[in-house]
């Protein structure tokens, strides 16, 4: 029989997508907006949902098709602890973005790496404008430019460098 510990390391992944969601989700709530410029504020936690993204593909590939139960499982976690309206806009924008996820991890054969960036790409814009209508009816102003920029960019910043770090990986492996 495994070990607890064995057993957790081998779900990594889903477990850190499934603590990071609702963590996330509760920070927006509270974070308050910076102002770099007039017309420019955005909340600093949309820097970092990138993050969320990425950690995802990761606990795909650990569960396979089980990644959505694990969504489920953050967003009830989110309810606690930020409320069933943000869960709500968050379960939205997850929604749409994993399926486009789901689908390019299932439908393409190309390397991980290609995946993680690609799926990054299309799933990015659409997760951040999703949740940022959802969240404005929560927090005014959540649905700004600046707020959609900074979430896109953080997101494509993470996906970028995993891309390139498994991208090594499976470089160094068809070398090997």
């Amino acid at each position: 029989m495994p070990s607890l510990i064995t057993t957790l390391n081998r779900f990594k992944w889903t477990l850190f997508y499934v603590a990071l969601i609702p963590l996330v989700n509760w920070s927006f709530t509270w974070a308050p907006n910076w102002t770099l410029t007039e017309g420019w504020s955005f909340n600093p936690v949309t820097m970092v949902t990138g993050l969320i993204l990425v950690v995802r593909d990761f606990a795909q590939r650990e569960i396979g098709h089980k990644v959505l139960l694990a969504m489920v499982l953050a967003l009830l976690l989110t309810v606690w602890l930020a409320g069933p309206e943000l869960a709500l806009a968050s379960g939205a924008a997850f929604a749409i973005a994993e399926l486009v996820d789901w689908a390019i991890f299932t439908f393409t054969k190309w390397p991980l790496s290609r995946r993680v960036f690609i799926s990054s790409l299309i799933a990015a814009p659409i997760d951040s404008v999703a949740f940022l209508y959802g969240a404005n009816f929560i927090r005014a102003g959540s649905l700004s430019f600046a707020n959609a920029f900074m979430s896109v960019a953080g997101k494509m910043v993470g996906a970028v460098v995993v891309a390139l770090v498994v991208w090594r990986g499976e470089k160094r492996e068809a070398t090997s």
